[in-house]
């Protein structure tokens, strides 16, 4: 999954979120590198938009540089990639969903549940923690 959109930064604060995350790998010796993707955007009703990033790395160290994202400077942050178990015929015709966890200032504030449509993502459903 390394190199996917599985990531975003609450908007209007992409670039300076990119900017740390690369910063805090490049100065901890870690394998990530983290690009805003112009133009790749989401809203959601209860917790505001979202400009998505591209990275490349291990997955664990994006989890965590996510994370700490969040917390060092108090922004909303998305973390998706994690999928409902569904029989292989739903898979294939793409009817199954993704989940995000959203976090803010470092805490796990909600949960989006979302789905692919056209190449890019739409929020079917959206819960506070």
């Amino acid at each position: 999954m390394a190199g996917a959109d599985s990531f975003a930064v609450e908007q209007g604060k992409g670039e300076k979120a990119v900017a740390w995350m690369n910063e805090y790998a490049k100065k901890n010796n870690i394998k990530f590198e983290a690009r805003l993707k112009q133009g790749h955007t989401m809203s959601t009703t209860k917790f505001g938009g979202f400009e998505f990033i591209s990275w490349k790395g291990e997955w664990p160290a994006a989890r965590n540089i996510i994370k700490r994202a969040s917390g060092k400077l108090g922004v909303k942050t998305l973390e998706s990639g994690y999928h409902e178990k569904k029989d292989l015929l739903a898979s294939m015709f793409g009817s199954s969903s993704e989940f995000a966890k959203v976090y803010s200032n470092g805490n796990l504030v909600g949960q989006l549940e979302m789905s692919l449509k056209g190449g890019r993502w739409v929020v079917k459903n959206e819960v506070f923690s």
